[in-house]
């Protein structure tokens, strides 16, 4: 085991993937020379040469286009989107045409490849770099959705999500590329999409979060004990395949929720989990689900940390649901 960060794990995952398959190829605004914005991809460039690590212009539908062509002749390509806010100009080359070339060759033609991308607040970036998009891209069938909490998951999610046969998106929450530390293993290793972790294990209330989140989540959940409300925290890790089962075994034991995210609240991914828990577990609600998210409003810059749903917004939530 070796102490890393956010950003040294998720590098390590692409290092070791592309010792392993001469397939892997990374490509995006400034991976190369300068290593990536956050410097997730430094030395790679060194290590496999520009014709691995690419380079490429100011355009991410030139970017994400390109890794299509790549993926559907035979390379395992892993582009990056510099700031998940910038994804949009490629919305439909990857809405249009990766999420629906298995499906429309009838699986002859699978597109494989990752499209990494730091998400969310917490930087001061501002309206054009703290946006959390995941919910529009959960609705497009033929995309799976994975959102690492710490480095062990970044790493073994990235190693799963490479060798998966089907295209993935891959939020990295920027906000604790490197306050997110924690052990993890320098050999080869992969994390099961598609399955979720209990954090913290509790009776009363069932909290869910994802991300940066998490760690909101599990602070409101240690204040709450102090005033007697047991939390049980879940950290999904992949938004989709949802691990649904994990959510309403624990809605069964607990009997309330609350969903945290950052994004917006409006058609935002806690509405889906709600309803999902509502069709599989309304009997065991003892109180209506609550969701802490984002405000439907942009990012803002100077009320960064009013519009976040921090843990001092999370646990008069955590509260009201355990009293009800």
């Amino acid at each position: 085991m070796t102490q890393m960060n956010m950003v040294q794990a998720i590098n390590s995952a692409l290092r070791m993937e592309m010792k392993r398959d001469d397939r892997v190829v990374i490509l995006g605004e400034d991976v190369g020379k300068v290593g990536g914005v956050f410097r997730v991809t430094a030395g790679l460039f060194d290590e496999f040469g520009d014709d691995r690590v690419i380079d490429t212009p100011l355009s991410e539908g030139g970017i994400i286009g390109c890794a299509i062509g790549m993926a559907l002749y035979g390379l395992v390509p892993v582009p990056e989107i510099q700031f998940s806010d910038f994804i949009f100009p490629a919305y439909d080359q990857i809405v249009s045409e990766l999420a629906k070339f298995r499906y429309r060759s009838g699986g002859e033609y699978p597109s494989k490849l990752v499209i990494r991308t730091p998400v969310g607040g917490g930087i001061r970036g501002g309206h054009y770099h703290s946006q959390s998009p995941e919910s529009q891209f959960i609705h497009v069938a033929g995309l799976k959705v994975v959102c690492p909490s710490n480095p062990h998951d970044a790493k073994g999610l990235l190693l799963a999500s490479i060798r998966d046969p089907d295209p993935v998106m891959f939020f990295e929450p920027k906000r604790i590329y490197r306050a997110a530390k924690g052990d993890v293993p320098e050999e080869d290793y992969t994390v099961e999409i598609g399955k979720a972790a209990i954090t913290r294990e509790g009776k009363h209330v069932t909290v869910i979060a994802w991300g940066a989140m998490l760690y909101e989540a599990l602070a409101a959940a240690e204040q709450a004990a102090e005033q007697g409300v047991d939390c049980e925290v879940i950290d999904l890790r992949t938004l989709w395949p949802l691990d649904i089962d994990t959510v309403i075994e624990s809605v069964k034991k607990t009997g309330r929720v609350v969903v945290v995210h950052e994004a917006p609240k409006t058609c935002g991914f806690s509405g889906e989990i709600v309803a999902l828990i509502n069709e599989k577990a309304f009997l065991h609600l003892e109180a209506p689900p609550i969701r802490v998210t984002g405000f439907d409003t942009p990012f803002p810059y100077t009320l960064e940390n009013e519009y976040l749903p921090l843990a001092h917004r999370i646990l008069p939530a955590v509260l009201a649901t355990a009293r009800f």
